[in-house]
Parts: C-alpha cells; sequence; structure tokens
C-alpha cells in the first residue's frame, strides 16, 4: 500500500461520500442542467444549485449566485486576469505565485499589461508594505496566492486585503493550497476574487474548481457559448453565474466536490488545519534532525498541512523517485510549477522535496516517510 504524502497536489484518498455521490448521479441521474424539462435535467439542476449554496458555505459568500463553477483554478485565475485587465494596466503579484498566475501574467505583460512582482522576506512572506510600494494610478489589481505550494507558509491575506481595500484595487486570491484547509471568508474587505481548485483541500475529483467574485468585479468571460439559457439571443447572459459557465459543466465533477465540500464543513476547517499542524509539527521536530536534511522555512508562524526540504547527496528528483520505488512513498520533487518561489529558497533551478498531508494522513505516515530519509541518509 502506498504512503501518499502528495496532497498539496491533489489528495487522496477522497472520503468515501465523493466516489458515492458521483457514482450515484451517474447511475442514477446522469443529466446536464438547464438543457431540458425533463425530470433528470430538473435533478441535476437542483444538484448544482445545492452545490453552489454548499461552497458559498465554506466561503461565507453571501450570494451563491457569484459562485461560477470552472474546470479548476487555472481556468478560474485566467478567467479573472485576462477578463479584468487590459492594455495601460499595472497589476501587483509576488514571486511566489504559481505558473497559473505566472503564465497569464506572462501573457498579459506581451499585450501592454505592466506587472510588478513582489519578492518575499526571508520568512517566506510578503509584506503588505512592499507590495504598497509598488501601487500606481494605473493599478487595477494585486494577485497573491494565500499560501506558498511549495513551502506552505501562509501569506499575510488579512494585511493585503486592507491595503487592496484602502486603496480600492479588488485583491485576487489564488486559495488553491487553503480553500478546504484553512479558513477563508470572502467578506474580507478587500477581496474581489477567490479561485481554487476542487481537487485539493475540498476533496472534490479533478477538472472541477470555483471562482467567486465579488459583485463589483465583472471581468469579461473567457469562454462563451450554451447555457441551457437565453438561447434566444447572440450575446452571453449577462447574470452570474451562466455569464461564465459556458458549454455543457462537468455535473459529475460539481456532484463530487459538493460531498467533498459538505464532508469539510462537517469536519470543520479548523480542527483540519489543526490536524496538519500537528504532522507538521512532527515531520519539523522528527525530520530535521535526519543526517544531511535541510527544512525550508521550519519555523513559519502559519503553515498549511506542507513542508519542503532537501537531502544532501541527493537531487531531488531522484530522492523522490527512491522514496517511491523502495518505500511505497509518494511525495513531490522539482520545481512544483512555481520557479520564483524557489528562486527564493535558493534550491532553483533542481527545486526540492515536498511532502504534504490531509485530513486523511496519519501519524504512522509522516513517521514512515522519517523512517525513509533515515535509510536514505545511511546510502547517501
Amino acid at each position: 500500500m502506498i504512503t501518499y504524502l502528495d496532497n498539496a497536489a491533489t489528495t487522496f484518498p477522497k472520503p468515501d461520500a465523493v466516489y458515492e455521490k458521483m457514482d450515484r448521479f451517474l447511475r442514477e441521474s446522469g443529466s446536464v442542467p438547464e438543457r431540458g424539462q425533463h425530470r433528470l435535467a430538473r435533478t441535476a439542476g437542483e444538484m448544482v444549485a445545492g452545490a453552489r449554496r454548499t461552497v458559498a458555505k465554506l466561503l461565507n459568500a453571501p450570494s451563491p449566485e457569484r459562485v461560477v463553477f470552472t474546470r479548476g483554478a487555472t481556468e478560474s485565475l485566467n478567467l479573472v486576469l485576462k477578463g479584468l485587465l487590459g492594455p495601460g494596466d499595472h497589476v501587483v503579484t509576488t514571486t511566489l505565485e504559481h505558473n497559473s498566475v505566472n503564465r497569464p501574467l506572462a501573457t498579459l505583460a506581451r499585450h501592454g499589461i505592466a506587472v510588478t512582482r513582489v519578492e518575499p522576506g526571508p520568512d517566506g512572506r510578503v509584506s503588505a508594505d512592499a507590495i504598497e510600494a509598488t501601487l500606481g494610478a494605473q493599478t487595477r489589481a494585486i494577485v497573491m496566492t494565500h499560501a506558498s505550494n511549495v513551502t506552505g507558509v501562509v501569506q499575510p491575506l488579512e494585511a493585503v486585503a486592507r491595503l487592496a481595500h484602502a486603496r480600492g484595487i479588488p485583491l485576487v486570491l489564488d486559495a488553491a493550497q487553503t480553500a478546504g484547509a484553512w479558513p477563508l471568508d470572502v467578506t474580507l474587505p478587500g477581496l474581489g476574487a477567490v479561485a481554487f481548485s476542487g481537487h485539493k483541500g475540498a476533496f472534490g475529483p479533478p477538472g472541477v474548481g470555483v471562482l467567486w467574485l465579488r459583485d463589483d468585479v465583472q471581468p469579461r468571460p473567457l469562454i462563451e457559448g450554451g447555457t441551457g439559457t437565453a438561447s434566444e439571443s447572440d450575446e452571453q447572459p449577462a447574470e452570474s453565474p451562466a455569464r461564465y459557465e459556458a458549454g455543457t459543466p462537468n455535473v459529475a465533477g460539481i456532484a463530487g466536490l459538493a460531498a467533498g465540500v459538505e464532508w469539510v464543513l462537517a469536519k470543520g476547517v479548523d480542527a483540519i488545519r489543526r490536524h496538519a499542524r500537528e504532522l507538521t509539527d512532527l515531520f519539523l521536530r522528527e525530520g530535521g534532525p535526519v543526517d544531511g536534511v535541510t527544512l525550508h522555512h521550519p519555523d513559519a508562524a502559519e503553515r498549511t498541512g506542507v513542508v519542503a526540504f532537501s537531502m544532501a547527496g541527493y537531487d531531488p528528483e531522484d530522492l523522490a523517485t527512491a522514496l517511491d520505488s523502495s518505500f511505497d512513498i509518494a511525495v513531490r520533487a522539482g520545481l512544483h510549477c512555481a520557479p520564483g518561489a524557489h528562486r527564493a529558497l535558493g534550491t532553483f533551478p533542481k527545486g526540492c522535496v515536498r511532502m504534504s498531508v490531509s485530513a486523511l494522513s496519519t501519524e504512522g505516515e509522516v513517521n514512515y516517510l522519517v523512517e525513509g530519509l533515515h535509510q536514505m541518509a545511511m546510502l547517501a
């Protein structure tokens, strides 16, 4: 049996309720919403509406209609960035971002959008003061990850949101690493948009994600087409969520996401956060003393269930491969689609190894990883 510690990439396993709800939907309903008058289409519509309300509860969103379902965090971020920004605009982000932010901004920069990337401090956090120093009259958005997908270090959301609110600039938050695993409240003044993937802390399947938009944040749609409503018009519907949900939705994926979020809400986000901290503290305490192991940002005051580390004598990918082949331990090595974060760590270009836990991870799994590292150290 594999010891799975790559939950920052995608959580595995999922709660049984996720598998069961997806299977039941496909077997008993199997239709799509807003595409017919028959009962199966109505059932699908009711399920999607219920899922929207469930996700809104996770985010403390007052209007479920502002919850948009997408294919994942990457699509959500592309939608809001490419839909809000135009030539002559300025956007501020950080060097810690995932490529789901880096690459759309690189494309936008080639089309006349000015991009400023703010470096983190020695503690792995980007300060609100450093962001404020870059703002100007043409700044139209601040884009920031809630927590680094490389190190797990949680960024100062409240301070940056206060800054965004004071300056009247929407903060676009990449919550791929925190939704379901860290408290999120979209009524926080300054937050303009929140994007996350369904298959990580929300325990849904791959292929479904969420974009929450504040009422006054109305990006242009990324995709236009059928919605099952207002079919007589050549124009995309103006209201959310139909404005942003063109095409046949991933209904089975939305069903699974709803089940995952329901499970998270029943367990409690704070309890999940505490469990992750207990496991990461265990790894920091027991894994840090292993010969040759270097922990990255071990003293972070706030972190998700992620720890990044390197080991003397091993290329990161070789170490991860050896842990897999010799011990059936799954961790992630390389640049983690966040090259700037590794430049800040000094681990570019080879990267490092990342272990990451979920609400279903155990102390035994973390201890087994430590044991594997001890054995690898003896072979180095």
